[in-house]
């Protein structure tokens, strides 16, 4: 098996999740590529040792410029703030790296489309983490809709519930915080959370055409944690639009960090003139499916256990029946991109599909400042 030498730039929950997965994914796919853990980059050399030695990476780096320019590094993962994703994108790309990306891509569409243009420009392989596309029942959602089980489309209702910001003695950025700091996040939960619902919707049920949003900041200034000063918050706490999809399907979108009682509530459901699907991220492993064609008197939603060996994914894992998890997507995520560096085309999201994305959340914030229907950027 030929080996492709990762860096990893960020230790932080997304750095885990990625070293996780580069480290198993050729234990349970068949990919052409083996991942060696070549250099984990953090700010400090301490942590990045540490993190070094606890993932098996075979060196630690505090600055991700040489890592990016380091001649024995094939792909770069891009696990920081979103503050740091275009520059290092724009220079791994230049530096003729494969760049997967932690999402969303950009703080805002300009910086997203200054990034495709480099992987582009350089023809390097590139791709997003969006990683809810690889939950096994999501993708088995996705083979239903393409199928046309469902039919013509008439709603998408998706809802990414938290509830981690409600204490106004939270203070807002620095490390841990930064999602907080508009400078350095870009948005709150509009780029944050609903940028993964968006992605799903995009990827299930096509382009969305306009938007009409609001949002609202619950506390309006916090403590900075770099400053020590009471500073105005920029980020946006709530987020909730509604949609016209191309396909003449409506659309219900709702994120929040004040929904006292949810931790991590992403659910979506899709209502066709056949049949409807339900996901719930807390029960992962299930879809919920109802079809109208059944015999009347048997007529009723089925939960679909989602591990068994055709279903998607699942025959690389256990025996049907067992299940498996959050972070068992990222893994998905990494065995399919492997497989698509053999000729099989680009993995999905790309930058460029990430940056539909982007067109959709600037057109979400753009309506709620203007209180007003927005188009939608057309993606290429």
């Amino acid at each position: 098996m030929k080996k492709l030498n990762i860096g990893v730039i960020g230790c932080g929950f997304m750095g885990r999740t990625h070293s996780n997965a580069f480290g198993k994914a050729a234990n349970f796919f068949d990919v052409p590529y083996e991942p060696v853990l070549k250099a984990i980059c953090a700010r400090t050399g301490d942590r990045a040792r540490l993190f070094a030695g606890k993932w098996g990476y075979e060196r630690p780096e505090s600055d991700w410029r040489k890592l990016v320019e380091s001649p024995d590094i094939d792909l770069v993962d891009i696990a920081s703030p979103n503050d740091t994703h275009a520059e290092i994108a724009i220079a791994a790309a230049q530096a003729g790296k494969m760049v997967m990306c932690e999402k969303p891509l950009g703080r805002n569409p300009a910086e997203s489309e200054s990034m495709v243009k480099a992987v582009e420009a350089a023809g390097v392989a590139n791709m997003v983490w969006y990683n809810y596309r690889r939950v096994p029942a999501v993708m088995l959602a996705k083979q239903l809709i393409d199928e046309g089980r469902l039919g013509k489309i008439f709603h998408y209702r998706t809802v990414f519930l938290q509830d981690w910001t409600i204490s106004s003695e939270l203070p807002q950025g620095g490390e841990g915080l930064w999602r907080l700091d508009a400078s350095v996040a870009g948005s709150g939960v509009t780029g944050d959370l609903l940028a993964h619902n968006i992605d799903t919707a995009l990827w299930l049920n096509g382009e969305i055409d306009e938007v009409t949003a609001m949002t609202e900041t619950f506390i309006k200034s916090r403590k900075h944690t770099l400053t020590g000063k009471q500073e105005p918050v920029r980020i946006d706490d709530a987020s909730a639009f509604l949609a016209r999809f191309r396909n003449g399907s409506l659309a219900t979108f709702e994120a929040t960090r004040y929904a006292r009682g949810h931790k991590a509530l992403y659910t979506l459901e899709i209502n066709g003139e056949n049949a409807s699907v339900m996901w719930d991220l807390h029960d992962l492993h299930r879809l919920q499916y109802f079809d109208h064609r059944d015999e009347s008197r048997l007529r009723g939603w089925r939960s679909i256990h989602v591990t068994d060996g055709d279903h998607p994914y699942m025959k690389n894992w256990w025996v049907p029946g067992l299940q498996i998890g959050y972070e068992h997507t990222f893994i998905h995520q990494v065995a399919d991109f492997l497989k698509s560096l053999d000729g099989g085309g680009p993995a999905s999201p790309t930058f460029a599909e990430a940056l539909r994305t982007d067109y959709v959340t600037d057109a979400v914030l753009r309506s709620a400042a203007d209180r007003a229907w927005v188009k939608v950027q057309s993606g290429r």
